[in-house]
């Protein structure tokens, strides 16, 4: 199997899914008090769902390397993809609706209790940056090549937020059977603390002698906030009768394209069509409280 080629359609299908997720950037930026009300109200119906019903409570840790697609290097280039390759480490708790704690007892038979929890998060990426690709391919000596193969940059990103996990096959089941596989995908929101750093190696960058017309005046080091939509699929293993093992696989799109800190104007680029995002493979252990 051609792996590479295998690695650079899959990151060539999600930029263009991507492109069309901007759509709603406006939305979310004009309006974020809106994305805080999904917040708000997530947390009004777990505590609904507590006083009804009532849950246990699960933590873990996850960690893995993070894939950052930014403005630095070539749109669905493989080097630039796996050049521009990070690492990610998180807290994680887990709301379980189908296990009540303070009675070690099921709670009543929905299917909203057998197929959701509810995860929260805190988690740190950090990623360094360069140009990959074959603008800056060392039989280019032209001074744009020269200058892009100096630029460097990093972002370090802090995220707090919540998914809402759904697993097809029975949670009870999957408790009660060590050795067992439960396979889910989640969809969520995350506020992201955002701190890049963009320099150069041949002098002050955003100076002509040092960067491309391209990156003039669309360099940052100031860091900020942003809001972002996590998608994941995984599975958990079932290691013993309270603890499982995980891995999933994320991806996380910012409405910013200052992430990374670097923004050519997409008037003018229009190849800077997408805001700035990440892929995650992580493997995470996971700890049931009683």
């Amino acid at each position: 199997m051609d792996f590479s080629a295998t690695y650079r359609f899959f990151f060539l299908q999600l930029n263009d899914v991507f492109i069309y997720l901007s759509r709603i950037e406006l939305i979310v930026m004009q309006k974020p008090k809106y994305f805080s009300l999904l917040f708000l109200c997530l947390l009004v119906f777990t505590t609904s769902v507590n006083a009804q019903f009532g849950f246990s409570h699960e933590v873990g840790v996850i960690a893995g390397p993070v894939a950052f697609q930014s403005d630095y290097g070539v749109r669905g280039d493989f080097e630039t993809n796996s050049g521009n390759t990070g690492y990610g480490i998180g807290l994680i708790h887990y709301l379980n609706f189908s296990y009540k704690a303070e009675c070690n007892c099921y709670t009543p038979e929905t299917y909203f209790n057998d197929h959701f929890k509810l995860r929260s998060e805190l988690s740190y990426n950090k990623t360094e940056l360069q140009h990959f690709g074959k603008w800056v391919d060392k039989s280019r000596t032209s001074q744009i090549a020269n200058q892009l193969r100096g630029m460097r940059g990093s972002t370090s990103v802090t995220n707090i937020g919540m998914q809402l996990e759904y697993f097809p096959l029975s949670i009870r089941d999957f408790t009660a059977t060590i050795g067992s596989w439960a396979p889910f995908v989640s969809l969520g929101g995350q506020f992201s603390f955002y701190d890049p750093e963009a320099y150069s190696t041949l002098g002050e960058l955003d100076t002509p002698l040092t960067t491309p017309v391209k990156y003039l005046g669309a360099t940052t080091n100031q860091g900020g906030t942003v809001w972002s939509i996590v998608s994941s699929v995984g599975t958990r293993y079932k290691l013993t009768e309270l603890s499982d093992l995980m891995v999933d696989l994320r991806v996380q799109y910012y409405f910013s394209n200052w992430v990374d800190g670097l923004n050519p104007d997409p008037k003018v680029y229009t190849e800077n069509k997408a805001n700035d995002w990440n892929v995650w493979f992580n493997v995470g252990y996971i700890y049931y409280l009683q």
